[in-house]
């Protein structure tokens, strides 16, 4: 059979629900990904007969049912589905009886709403950056703020090489503030805080698009029908793939 035919190994591990395509090339680049027996390159095409693993554990062909979770984070959990490494990791946290990975992170120290799902497609479509989907969070900072914090906030922050997109900033407390932001800037709220010479003590994520945070800490959810259809609308324009869109979105999400 003619190797055009087969799939991306990156793609193969996210339509099998084992972990987003961003994901699934770092356990690439890490060599812990083989192909009958072989350690792949960055690219290499899984052909319908090839033996695919994980740290030595088969990947299975076997399509299992959708799972759409929203979970209630606490801080203190580590959104990695990587269980060697972190102790205190999501997976094991919620202990789902199927194999199922976050969409996009919150900090350790952060706590909030956050999708699960094993449909590696409907990561992707979210986590693009260019799709200006909402997410709204509650901030806490180390001392008082004022009208001049909350304009220079709303307006851009200069970070990472970048200005922050402008989003949309309201004081709620002589402390506390909420923000709505369209980008998944690494560590983007707390970055923000600190060019200001603020330090973030609390940061709360309440909405991710069209689904609010209204679940007890530490508990999870499914996602019901409607949110779903109305999710699927919102993303029906992510229609770049993935190498297209490779360098414009960011796995780590935004607090």
């Amino acid at each position: 059979m003619s190797e055009n035919k087969g799939i991306r190994i990156n793609k193969y591990l996210s339509e099998q629900g084992f972990c987003s395509r961003r994901a699934a090339d770092r356990l690439i680049e890490q060599q812990r990904v083989t192909i009958n027996g072989s350690v792949p390159e960055m690219g290499t095409k899984v052909q319908p007969n090839d033996k695919v693993a994980v740290d030595g554990e088969p990947i299975s062909k076997k399509k299992e049912k959708p799972v759409y979770i929203a979970f209630h984070k606490p801080t203190g959990i580590v959104c990695t589905t990587d269980t060697r490494v972190e102790p205190d990791n999501i997976i094991e946290y919620i202990n789902y009886p199927t194999r199922i990975f976050p969409i996009g992170r919150l900090d350790k120290m952060s706590e909030g709403l956050i999708f699960l799902t094993n449909d590696g497609d409907i990561v992707n479509k979210i986590l693009r950056s260019r799709n200006n989907h909402g997410k709204e969070y509650i901030v806490t900072v180390d001392h008082s703020i004022d009208d001049r914090f909350i304009r220079r906030m709303a307006s851009g922050i200069p970070i990472l090489d970048t200005v922050t997109k402008k989003c949309e900033v309201e004081q709620i407390g002589r402390k506390t503030f909420r923000i709505v932001l369209t980008q998944g800037l690494n560590r983007q709220i707390r970055r923000m805080c600190e060019y200001l010479d603020y330090r973030v003590t609390k940061l709360k994520r309440i909405r991710i698009m069209n689904v609010e945070l209204d679940i007890p800490k530490g508990t999870y959810r499914d996602l019901t029908q409607e949110e779903l259809d109305e999710i699927y609308r919102l993303t029906a324009e992510s229609t770049k793939t993935y190498e297209e869109e490779n360098n414009s979105f960011d796995e780590i999400d935004d607090e």
